[in-house]
């Protein structure tokens, strides 16, 4: 039989978890409470609160006497990321699901990003048609809003926990018993101005064996990529799209932070990395551009997305922090450059060709990076021809074979 973890604050909120817990249990699941409150709970779990706070080497005693509730909250999240995936790991759940509101959601999402990816787990909380990232970030948690205050049990609050329940059962109690071949995973990075490059190279590799997974490099997305690298899940990445690290350097809204392009390297999986999308820098609709940039070249990518386009200054310091990213690689590294454009707007007649924004990009690569590391590769095509892609796409396929050796 399946069993669900329900995690929560059973000292606040005992009443609204011991009625989830009904619900699960009727279903014909098992379930496996855990306590992350402060005080007593109203009904006996099958973690304490106490076993929380020693995962992290703290005294529950001790934080109860703090009463200090951002102290109690940041102690007993640490000690929820150790312990919870130790408890999956020895089998004592399937799935988890929890309720709360900025506190409560802030306890149990760090546990529930240390999960494997897969794991059902379910988060209803009163932030979750907000801003999600710091609770989500590159983890598959599933966030419901609460609609009401997880507060009291009453006509809307019950529809909701019910639904939550029945979405975790079926979660939890149904499985894909259709067989997957298994296959190399590649990761790649797509941009909607790269997606022909892209499309190509995936197609080509498809054809040869491999499972490619895209990434869109929107921040999230080249996030969500290197986490998945460095968790062991990739045996190749074909990073055509570097673009998050035009946001990064020069403030724009879709930035992957500053470890992008750090993971490949550091596990030393064979990569091959490209320049799509270095010609843009993204913001929101034109309105909300600062103001320092007026003067700048822009284009409507859609209502919602302004591109500016990277000026020479700007393509010398990304060639840069790439080609520093890149050396820190140990093995297995190439770097391709499309003389002709990096993006299906970095063309001739369109709107963001810069012939010498791009050549400031390639000459800052190539008297950067460390060429006893990274293979350096120069193309007489746009990033969007398939010649390209292809080169690219096999260039990898030749790196993965020989590793694999």
């Amino acid at each position: 039989m399946k069993t669900v973890a329900i995690a929560g604050t059973f000292d606040s909120k005992g009443r609204e978890y011991a009625f989830v817990k009904g619900i699960i249990e009727d279903l014909g699941l098992k379930t496996f409470t855990i306590h992350t409150g402060v005080f007593d709970p109203t009904f006996e779990p099958d973690v304490s609160n106490a076993e929380v706070a020693n995962a992290c080497g703290a005294d529950i005693k001790e934080i109860a006497e703090r009463k200090d509730r951002a102290y109690a909250t940041e102690i007993l999240s640490q000690g929820m990321e150790k312990l919870v995936p130790e408890l999956y790991k020895a089998g004592k759940f399937d799935g988890i699901i929890s309720f709360g509101g900025t506190g409560g959601t802030s306890l149990v999402t760090p546990a529930m990003r240390a999960l494997p990816i897969g794991v059902p787990k379910l988060m209803v909380s009163t932030v979750a048609s907000g801003n999600t990232a710091h609770y989500v970030g590159t983890s598959d948690i599933i966030m419901m809003p609460s609609v009401v205050d997880v507060s009291g049990l009453n006509s809307i609050s019950m529809k909701i926990f019910t639904n939550a329940a029945f979405a975790m059962a079926g979660m939890v109690k149904f499985e894909n018993n259709m067989t997957i071949q298994k296959k190399p995973l590649v990761a790649a990075t797509m941009f909607g101005v790269t997606t022909p490059c892209v499309d190509y190279a995936r197609m080509y590799m498809e054809k040869k064996g491999y499972e490619v997974l895209i990434f869109h490099a929107t921040g999230t997305g080249g996030q969500s990529m290197e986490a998945l690298i460095e968790g062991g899940f990739i045996e190749g990445v074909l990073d055509l799209t570097t673009t998050e690290w035009c946001d990064e350097l020069v403030g724009g809204v879709l930035n992957a932070g500053p470890k992008r392009l750090e993971a490949a390297g550091k596990m030393g999986i064979p990569q091959v990395v490209s320049v799509g999308a270095v010609d843009m820098v993204n913001f929101g609709p034109r309105d909300t551009v600062p103001k320092q940039f007026e003067d700048r070249k822009f284009y409507k990518h859609n209502p919602t997305v302004t591109l500016m386009r990277t000026n020479i200054d700007e393509n010398m310091r990304i060639g840069e922090k790439l080609a520093e990213k890149l050396n820190m690689a140990t093995q297995d590294t190439v770097m391709m450059l499309p003389l002709k454009g990096v993006s299906m707007i970095d063309a001739k007649d369109q709107a963001f060709y810069g012939p010498e924004e791009d050549e400031a990009l390639f000459n800052a690569i190539r008297s950067n990076v460390d060429k006893s590391i990274v293979v350096l590769e120069e193309l007489p095509y746009h990033i969007n021809d398939r010649d390209f892609a292809e080169a690219a796409a096999q260039r990898l396929i030749d790196m993965m074979e020989k590793h694999n050796r």
